[in-house]
């Protein structure tokens, strides 16, 4: 009696464990890897995404370095590799009928990692933050 009963406790103790890993495992932020080069050059990953009150009927044009990289709509983002060193990333929300001035930030790629920023809005101003998560969505068209 006293094997069959230590027996049941073993048994839901091992469940319980494994629900609570597979419960923990679901409230982790996915982070995406590094994208390996097909070239052999030293890269890193980019990826930018829209906060989630964004607005519906908006969409991002994103350049980097001053070239079209995508234009961004509701519930995608970008995700590309560039080349190891500094690069300017721009985000502008259109239809841009309050003319506001994109805005750019400056990001020094490092080989192997991935870096994820989120647009999203100070008062009027648009803004890239440096993110800790990746929120996963469709990835946008490249231009």
């Amino acid at each position: 009696m006293r094997r069959n009963f230590s027996a049941g406790i073993f048994l839901v103790l091992t469940f319980g464990c494994a629900i609570s890993f597979s419960e923990a495992e679901a409230r982790t932020p996915a982070r995406p890897s590094p994208t390996p080069s097909n070239s052999g050059r030293l890269t890193g990953r980019l990826i930018v995404q829209r906060a989630p009150n964004f607005g519906s009927e908006l969409f991002i044009r994103l350049s980097i370095d001053g070239k079209r990289a995508a234009d961004i709509p509701r519930n995608q983002h970008y995700g590309g590799v560039l080349g190891a060193g500094r690069h300017v990333v721009t985000a502008l929300a259109l239809p841009n009928t309050q003319s506001r001035r994109p805005t750019s930030i400056g990001v020094t790629i490092k080989s192997g990692k991935v870096y994820i920023f989120t647009a999203g809005w100070e008062g009027d101003r648009l803004v890239l933050q440096p993110s800790n998560f990746y929120t996963p969505t469709v990835r946008a068209n490249l231009r």
